[in-house]
């Protein structure tokens, strides 16, 4: 679109569509109770300065299903104008890849096999055993020196470790 300036030639007109910048917590309170409804629960809202919404959610039991997603998105474009609030919006399920953000995820993951880094670098894979918001508890295996042996042999280990120690816990995928 061009306009005619003041020495008769044209320029271009310029409109600034001004667009609200999303909030997390609003949009937890929004669609939270349609996630519980589903049987999910919120792992994570990522918002970027463009208004790029990522909803993450898990199953309580077992998996986030395709339907889930798409209810959730459904419900959230009900709760907010995409005119006005000029956002895109991505619903999904939390990664089997991706470490765990929530204590509720590794309370679902107790007596499964997960990835562990540690801080320091150690990486370990053990079974999930107890998770609390101070620490967890993992059982694994380790070769290891036994005094009186001159092989290094295989010790049973079930070790506490604070949340400070560990770097990520994600599930342990086994091909």
């Amino acid at each position: 679109m061009q306009r005619e300036n003041d020495s008769g030639g044209s320029s271009p007109l310029i409109l600034y569509i001004y667009s609200k910048q999303m909030n997390v917590s609003e949009i937890i309170d929004a669609v939270s109770g349609e996630i519980v409804a589903r049987g999910c629960y919120i792992v994570d809202v990522k918002i970027s300065k463009d208004n790029d919404v990522e909803i993450t959610m898990e199953s309580e039991e077992g998996t986030v299903e395709l339907e889930d997603c798409v209810a959730v998105s459904r419900f959230f474009e009900g709760c907010f104008d995409r005119e006005k609030e000029d956002y895109s919006l991505t619903v999904t399920s939390a990664g089997l890849d991706q470490p765990f953000k929530i204590l509720k995820q590794y309370i679902k993951a107790i007596g499964s096999k997960v990835e562990v880094q540690l801080k320091g670098g150690k990486k370990m894979v053990a079974t999930l055993t107890a998770a609390d918001e101070e620490s967890i508890t993992l059982q694994y295996t380790a070769k290891e020196a036994v005094e009186g042996k001159k092989k290094k042999e295989l010790v049973e280990h079930n070790d506490r470790f604070a949340m400070d120690q560990v770097n990520s816990v994600k599930p342990f995928i086994e091909f």
